[in-house]
């Protein structure tokens, strides 16, 4: 269970990732070797799963993105796993979710232009025969929240 100081070290590492040990401790007012230690634990316990660096699109060629929608027409766990594979396999696929509702899967996708896109669409989803329906979205902007939501009340 994670205490106020483990979601304080959360918190600060969300916002920038490569904080130094020393400013994690100053900030959450423990000592530098807690600091690591806690650290250390929630590495360990897979509650801190990894380190990302935030890249600009441009910087990638990526000049367009969007939200794909997928149906699939059929839902064995070999079909669901294996189309779940199939858009991780994609560079085009900045991020995948497994969603319930009218739709199975919601694949954030970057791609140059409107051009790559339509070719993207058409052989990464359409010409799959587990593929029932597709819907795209254009994302005019896009911002990731750096915040975590508040420190659930203790039991």
């Amino acid at each position: 269970m994670l205490d106020r100081i483990d979601y304080a070290l959360l918190r600060l590492l969300r916002k920038n990732a490569r904080l130094p040990n020393k400013d994690l401790a100053d900030k959450t007012g423990i000592a530098p070797s807690t600091a690591l230690e806690r650290v250390r634990r929630m590495r360990e316990a897979k509650i801190l799963l990894g380190y990302h660096a935030e890249i600009a699109p441009e910087a990638l060629g990526i000049g367009l993105q969007a939200m794909v929608s997928v149906r699939l027409a059929r839902h064995s766990r070999a079909l669901v796993d294996g189309f779940h594979r199939h858009l991780l396999s994609l560079p085009e696929v900045l991020a995948c979710y497994h969603v319930a509702g009218a739709d199975d899967f919601l694949a954030h996708v970057g791609v140059r232009d409107s051009e790559h896109l339509r070719q993207f669409t058409l052989s990464a989803f359409t010409e799959r025969e587990e593929v029932a329906h597709i819907e795209t979205r254009l994302i005019f902007e896009f911002q990731r929240n750096v915040d975590l939501p508040p420190l659930p009340a203790a039991n």
